[in-house]
């Protein structure tokens, strides 16, 4: 019996490391795709525009990890390193303005409104990259986010046409910290699908020209 069951768990094993590489496949892709493209708010190269996406609304202001995202856009402005802000989250119900409380916490920084432009259909990292090439023509950008975070939006974004660098928001390696980094082992493979097939975000709708307005003064 025990010559028998020696291949049976042979395989069982071989079975469990191609599921493994498998997995890891899509969080390698990210991080090739990302390349040498994540900088700091101090080294980040000049573009028109920097993106931030959402990360929650805590009583109707940005959470904490959102506000460390505002924060570093608001200091890429006032370094010159971008001309306008386009603040892209989900405002989906009238009783949840991400995009809205984003942009008056950026205003209150000393931002001018103007320059402040709100994506309210950025429902998730990829409608948010699709729609900021294909709605607002963002061409090229300073993307804002989280360390665990910041590759997949770069990843997602140049597939989407945007010549994009990365600025990654510092963080304690708390128990958030450690939630949002197992969330990009599935956020890596929905991001794979989407780069490859590359579908329409979830509302398209007319060309919006306000960040056009912003950068033209």
């Amino acid at each position: 019996m025990g010559k028998i069951a020696k291949p049976g768990r042979r395989q069982v094993l071989q079975t469990a490391v191609l599921l493994c590489v498998l997995g890891l496949l899509p969080a390698t892709w990210v991080a090739v795709s990302a390349g040498d493209r994540v900088r700091t708010v101090g080294d980040a190269p000049a573009a028109p525009v920097a993106v931030v996406f959402g990360a929650g609304l805590w009583d109707g202001e940005p959470s904490p990890y959102l506000a460390h995202r505002l924060d570093a856009a608001a200091e890429l402005y006032g370094r010159g390193r971008v001309r306008a802000v386009l603040v892209t989250g989900d405002n989906s119900r009238r009783d949840y303005d991400e995009t809205g409380a984003m942009r008056d916490y950026l205003v209150r920084r000393g931002i001018p409104a103007e320059d402040v432009v709100g994506d309210h259909a950025g429902f998730d990292t990829w409608d948010s990259c699709a729609r900021a090439r294909r709605i607002f023509g963002v061409e090229r950008a300073l993307l804002v986010s989280q360390g665990f975070h910041i590759r997949r939006a770069l990843a997602l974004c140049r597939a989407a046409g945007i010549d994009a660098h990365g600025v990654g928001v510092a963080e304690p390696h708390d128990a958030t910290w450690y939630y949002g980094a197992l969330r990009e082992v599935a956020g890596a493979a929905k991001a794979g699908l989407e780069a490859t097939f590359t579908p329409d975000p979830h509302f398209l709708g007319p060309r919006e020209r306000g960040l056009k307005r912003a950068l033209a003064d």
